[in-house]
């Protein structure tokens, strides 16, 4: 049998998630909605499936991969969006060859097997699958091209009108359709918590209420009332509070004293210091109120007060700072010619490449406006990070780089900051070492990057410079610093 996934909607109902990446591919529980209908789908034994998408090919093709994680055979085929099912199953159709048809950008909570299993007992062209509120779910096709697949076609308000073909019941499934954002939330905190049945949740159950992904680091002590999902790679300060029913999707940090109620935290996003969240959908820096589908930008309201104060470059003056580099520099001379090694194995052509950025000195533009001088600064062309990042010592001590700072920017991406938050890191000093380094993947979005900048730049201080450096320290004895996959 070949599964046919629809997952071509446009998603201007979810708006401005649909701005980010296509509905299919919108986290519900920590896992993208296309992964839950795959898993429904491999969990039937059907393992040659096409799915229909109507953008985003090249994310969706690396989220999916071959398909052999699932045990399946992925072919992805584009339409220009919410495509009449029939003309797309015209090309898909194979002499007697019988196809599941589903859609794969609402939430499935249904038994393919069971309904398959059903409906091989019942003949004709189509054999449909509906919940007990009549939402259509599944579909067999034996209907060589016959038409009467409007059902599964997407609409944000179907017409009820009823069916022609003879239909399932399936009294244990529901579908949640994902028709606007407050339908999406509450589809996430149901998922999250259990309440609907037949989903797989990642990670591991640290408690009954709070279900944890791997590599990622919190204390059950933050979770105060409620439960919790955490999806991989985050990090939830000791001193943030959860409470009530709350998803943390992956690669999100929340920051200390963090207050979150009741909310849905998508991927790649940061809640820093004090900052508190209720009843909302927070993605990147934005926070988006489905009451009445507004959308602002989290950091904002944490910075006049900032703003106004005189830039602070840390407790390590700049003496200090080139001292600590020369100190770093000689203890690290047993690791360069391991890197040269490294490198001349991966590029025996080109060992060591420039890479320009934005350093601590300044210098006045063209137009009179002061901005950071830009320097040039050596890489190794190797795969393991620590190694690569050795030449950047030798920036701390000519005084381009602090030993703790945040992330520097590369001219162009200093450039292409348009957001004011965007440009509150200019108030910090570069550095070696700093909350991005240290916490965020090699892979993590712009987006994040530059929030991790802004927060830390509002964190200068001898306390914060303590905890990065302690931070460097055990950063040292970690997978991640010499493994380029973390």
């Amino acid at each position: 049998m070949h599964a046919v996934i629809l997952a071509d909607r446009l998603g201007q109902e979810l708006a401005p998630l649909n701005e980010r990446c296509c509905v299919a591919l919108l986290p519900v529980a920590c896992k993208p909605v296309l992964v839950h209908t795959l898993e429904a789908v491999a969990a039937a034994k059907i393992h040659q499936v096409t799915v229909v998408i109507s953008s985003c090919a090249e994310i969706v093709c690396k989220t999916l991969g071959n398909g052999h994680g699932w045990g399946l055979q992925l072919d992805i085929i584009s339409t220009d969006g919410e495509a009449d099912p029939d003309i797309v199953i015209r090309n898909q159709l194979q002499p007697g060859k019988e196809l599941l048809l589903l859609r794969g950008d609402v939430l499935h909570a249904a038994t393919v097997a069971t309904f398959l299993q059903r409906a091989q007992a019942i003949k004709g062209p189509l054999i449909y699958g509906k919940t007990t509120e009549g939402t259509v779910a599944l579909c067999l096709h034996r209907g060589h091209g016959r038409g009467g697949l409007a059902p599964l076609r997407w609409a944000i308000d179907p017409e009820p009108t009823p069916l022609i073909w003879p239909s399932v019941d399936l009294t244990e499934a529901t579908v949640h359709r994902l028709e606007s954002l407050r339908a999406y939330y509450r589809a996430n905190l149901a998922a999250a918590t259990g309440r609907i049945i037949g989903l797989t949740l990642p990670g591991q159950q640290r408690t009954p209420n709070l279900t944890v992904g791997t590599h990622s680091k919190i204390s059950p002590r933050t979770l105060r009332t409620g439960s919790t999902l955490i999806g991989q790679y985050c990090r939830v300060h000791t001193t943030a509070k959860l409470r009530g029913e709350v998803v943390i999707c992956n690669n999100t940090i929340i920051d200390q004293r963090v207050t979150v109620h009741d909310s849905v935290i998508l991927p790649h996003s940061w809640l820093g210091e004090s900052v508190t969240v209720r009843n909302a959908i927070v993605w990147g820096n934005q926070v988006i109120r489905f009451e009445n589908n507004a959308s602002s930008p989290m950091i904002e309201p944490l910075l006049p007060t900032y703003l106004d104060e005189t830039p602070a470059h840390g407790i390590m003056d700049e003496a200090l700072n080139r001292l600590l580099g020369i100190l770093l520099l000689a203890l690290s001379l047993p690791l360069w010619p391991v890197a040269m090694a490294a490198a001349l194995t991966e590029n025996p052509e080109m060992p060591l490449h420039p890479v320009r950025l934005c350093g601590n000195w300044r210098e006045t533009d063209h137009t009179g406006q002061s901005r950071r001088r830009t320097f040039i600064v050596w890489e190794w062309v190797t795969s393991i990070p620590i190694l690569r990042s050795l030449p950047r010592l030798l920036a701390v001590i000519s005084g381009d780089l602090r030993l703790i700072g945040i992330e520097p920017l590369s001219p162009e991406q200093a450039e292409n900051r348009s957001e004011g938050w965007e440009k509150t890191s200019d108030r910090a000093p570069a550095g070696l070492i700093g909350s991005s380094q240290l916490l965020l993947s090699a892979h993590a979005p712009r987006e994040q990057r530059l929030l991790s900048n802004a927060f830390q730049a509002r964190q200068c201080g001898l306390k914060h410079d303590i905890r990065y450096l302690l931070q460097g320290v055990i950063m040292l004895f970690s997978r991640r610093t010499w493994w380029s996959g973390q």
